[in-house]
């Protein structure tokens, strides 16, 4: 029977007082057992509680050699592949036979763990000093021009003040970590004296403890004039600060998932909704981000005069259809290239293919990942079909125009197709392939062929901005013309 500390208190004060145990009993109404026990109680000093745990269960006690020999084990591995308590209940089930249920081997696992841990184990709290910043990637998915996308968000986190800034691109590459820096620092106006990195960032290779940082990363520290530092692989705790921004970040400006119109409309909302985030407490600090965030401004380092531009640059031989490879992707500059040495600039967001001088031949949007198709510029193409207008009907061309203009092409003998080709490679030269092949679809819904005279203005005139009424025009005029001039030259 439980006596509680009231009834406690009474015995022992009429026991001060010289009643009897039996009739301190009596008049309390307890146990003569109840009053021995309390009146003889010398110390009743608090004393730390102890945790009665719950036993392991008999079941799995012929299997706790076998467990504790698998965990120690483990001591020698990386920490990322060790047992779960999961996994040693597998094993023990498809090895040992082991007949028990799962949460006797939980508890074991869990009580050994607790018994070897080390001085050396958990975490440590880190001060950080105004003027660093820690970066990592997460990835969220994002409605893109009205598709889904699953982007890489480059996050970029202020330990000292709390401040958080995202960015989105389509991969870790070092291009994409060099841009999406130099957005955020010209953006906050400053630059932070040191970068603290993990080794998945795309902008170093670590080979045990030594990190080789890549040469584009190596030119951006020494435009910025900032220092960069790499954690220790297995210590996330070492950049918590960004680990945890990334799940914030992703849970407050990803939910549900932002609609943007291309990636660059994305990342301005991403950096004015961090922005606003600055407005509340530092969860710690209890002052408002904004103010803390200035102490970093302080701390850092000026904006250089001039831009950095963060372009890798590789040499390509290309191949007898001028396409080279880049990451696994191809990419064409056009036959005019067939077998040449080229130079390939990458940047975050394109490709752009030089010549043997270093003139711009042709610029691609960058794609990451698995890609089938040969990423292309049409106009490219066009001076080679006209010379070979037989090759139109597997060109990639042919997927790049309207349905107008392709059956316009399809249906043409060999020589008007010719002609056609040399039409819109000729308005493409002056108005863009995109204008070149609008300006022919809009004459072929008005029922007249299309002309180099009437392509070329009404292409020009769709670069300008200046498109013309539909109904306004009269293009018959160009027919009339022409016969004329044609009748003109017929000798008397």
């Amino acid at each position: 029977m439980t006596v509680s500390t009231q009834v406690q208190e009474e015995i022992r004060r009429l026991d001060a007082e010289g009643v009897a145990g039996r009739q301190i009993a009596r008049r309390l109404g307890v146990s003569r057992d109840s009053v021995v026990k309390y009146t003889g109680q010398t110390d009743y000093s608090p004393t730390p509680p102890i945790v009665r745990r719950r036993p392991g269960g008999s079941v799995v006690a012929g299997f706790t050699d076998v467990i504790d020999g698998w965990l120690e084990e483990d001591r020698a591995r990386p920490r990322k592949q060790r047992h779960t308590a999961k996994r040693v209940f597998d094993r023990l089930v498809a090895e040992r036979g082991y007949p028990g249920s799962y949460s006797p081997v939980q508890r074991h696992v869990k009580a050994w763990r607790a018994a070897h841990r080390t001085g050396g184990d958990g975490f440590l709290e880190l001060a950080w000093d105004p003027g660093a910043a820690q970066v990592d990637f997460g990835q969220a998915d994002v409605i893109l021009d009205g598709a889904r996308a699953r982007l890489h968000m480059l996050v970029v986190t202020f330990p000292f003040s709390n401040a958080r800034y995202a960015q989105g691109y389509q991969g870790e590459t070092a291009e994409c970590v060099c841009h999406g820096l130099r957005t955020v620092f010209e953006h906050v106006g400053f630059v932070p004296r040191e970068l603290v990195f993990d080794n998945a960032t795309g902008i170093g290779r670590r080979r045990g403890q030594e990190v080789t940082e890549s040469a584009l990363f190596a030119a951006f520290k020494l435009h910025y004039r900032c220092r960069a530092r790499y954690c220790n692989p297995y210590s996330g705790n070492e950049k918590g600060s960004v680990e945890n921004a990334v799940g914030f970040l992703r849970r407050n400006l990803m939910v549900p998932e932002p609609e943007a119109a291309g990636l660059a409309g994305l990342n301005r909302m991403l950096l004015a909704r961090c922005d606003r985030l600055g407005e509340a407490d530092h969860w710690r600090k209890h002052q408002p981000v904004r103010v803390l965030f200035a102490r970093d401004k302080a701390a850092g380092l000026a904006l250089p005069g001039a831009r950095f531009d963060p372009v890798r640059y590789e040499a390509r031989t290309a191949d007898k259809t001028g396409t080279v490879r880049i990451d696994g992707v191809a990419y064409t500059a056009g036959p005019a290239y067939s077998l040449r040495r080229v130079t390939v600039g990458l940047r975050h967001d394109r490709v752009q293919i030089l010549d043997e001088n270093a003139r711009p031949a042709v610029t691609l949007p960058r794609v990451f990942g698995a890609h089938a198709d040969t990423v292309l510029d049409p106009s490219v193409l066009l001076p080679a079909l006209a010379r070979k207008p037989g090759a139109w009907s597997e060109s990639p061309v042919r997927r790049h125009v309207t349905d107008p203009v392709r059956d316009w092409l399809d249906r043409a003998s060999p020589r008007d197709r010719r002609d056609g080709l040399a039409v819109l490679d000729l308005a493409t030269r002056s108005a863009g392939f995109a204008c070149a092949i609008q300006a022919a679809d809009t004459i072929l819904a008005r029922g007249h062929t299309p002309h180099a005279d009437t392509v070329g203005m009404l292409a020009r005139r769709l670069a300008a901005g200046v498109e013309p009424d539909p109904g306004a025009a009269d293009l018959t005029i160009y027919d009339r013309l022409g016969r004329q001039a044609t009748t003109e030259q017929v000798p008397a």
